[in-house]
């Protein structure tokens, strides 16, 4: 071998060691480790902030946006990661697969959904959308459509261990929804914490952060379009336009009565 050849192999072998010593492959699991699952845009990084909080003990308020999505890492995004702990939590898109053995699901309106991971397309691929076209089940999205992903999960093929949560729910009644997922985890905190958790991550909270600070992630630049756009319950109601509505319904709808979020007026529709 060559002095240069050495030089390489020499490099490549302190860069290799440089990358895996303390991390693992993200695809290394563990069967107590618990997967924060949802579709796109359901929710999952404000979850992801939470659990720094609950589980970390982290005041998101002043911690770097990247220790965030290092403690809860995402499996479509990282190669590696660090274990912090015995159970760790991990935020994925999957559907369901038999190495996530404990999940909490979290369960948004699909229309409300398709609503802001429209306006996030757009605005990641910095060109405009056909709204229409998008939510058409023809139309190819990651990691499938909406309601397949609910009901996959509703089917829960591999007998996972499921917490259900509902975007909504945890809106209106976060230190209850936090309860249940601290029970779920088997950790314990006290009332006081997570309320003190819940206020630290409000929406506003977190939106403001990412002004300031960028959302943590090489591929969503500071000043680049907001992550964290909108997030209210019911945004589709003047965001998503009728005939897109009626398209949506079309194929989504029996998913959207199952899980509660249609009336009786749009049941009769």
């Amino acid at each position: 071998m060559s002095r240069f050849g050495r030089i390489g192999a020499s490099w490549r072998g302190m860069r290799q060691k440089a990358i895996f010593d303390g991390w693992s492959p993200i695809s290394q699991f563990q069967a107590e480790d618990i997967f924060i699952v949802s579709y796109p845009k359901s929710g999952a990084t404000w979850f992801q902030n939470l659990i720094a909080g609950v589980v970390y003990g982290v005041n998101t308020k002043f911690s770097p946006p990247a220790l965030t999505h290092e403690l809860t890492p995402d499996v479509h995004y990282n190669a590696y990661y660090r274990r912090y702990a015995t159970t760790m939590l991990f935020k994925s898109h999957a559907l369901p697969c038999p190495d996530y053995r404990r999940v909490v699901y979290l369960l948004r309106d699909g229309r409300d959904v398709m609503v802001s991971y429209h306006r996030y397309r757009e605005a990641i691929d910095k060109t405009k959308i056909d709204f229409l076209k998008f939510v058409s089940p023809e139309t190819d999205l990651f990691p499938c459509h909406w309601g397949e992903h609910a009901d996959a999960w509703a089917k829960n093929p591999h007998a996972a261990r499921i917490l259900l949560i509902k975007y909504e729910d945890l809106v209106h009644e976060p230190v209850k929804q936090l309860e249940r997922f601290c029970l779920f985890a088997g950790i314990v905190r006290d009332a006081e914490h997570l309320l003190a958790v819940a206020e630290t991550n409000s929406f506003r909270n977190l939106r403001e952060k990412e002004a300031q600070m960028g959302f943590g992630r090489a591929d969503h630049a500071i000043g680049g379009p907001f992550f964290f756009r909108r997030g209210v319950v019911g945004s589709h109601k003047d965001e998503m336009p009728p005939e897109v509505a009626k398209v949506f319904l079309s194929h989504a709808g029996e998913t959207l009565r199952r899980c509660g979020y249609l009336n009786c007026v749009e049941r009769v529709k």
